[in-house]
């Protein structure tokens, strides 16, 4: 689907800040919602939306439970 959402999780990055969760929300919200910019009266609603997104990325990344790669 947004084929520029990088993976966010070990082991393909070790180091997610918090402008990569915002990123890859952003795409997601412009995705779903046709729009690369919203117009005037939309910005509140997409605005929304890239937080909504992102808080429900950080909220998986942090409860996600990952095989451990070590012995």
């Amino acid at each position: 689907m947004c084929r520029s959402i990088k993976t966010l999780r070990e082991p393909y990055t070790s180091d997610v800040t918090e402008e990569d969760v915002r990123a890859a929300a952003l795409q997601y919200v412009r995705k779903i919602s046709g729009f690369r910019a919203p117009s005037a009266r939309n910005t509140e609603a997409f605005e929304r939306a890239v937080e909504a997104v992102a808080a429900a990325t950080n909220t998986l990344l942090e409860e996600l439970q990952l095989k451990s790669l070590t012995r």
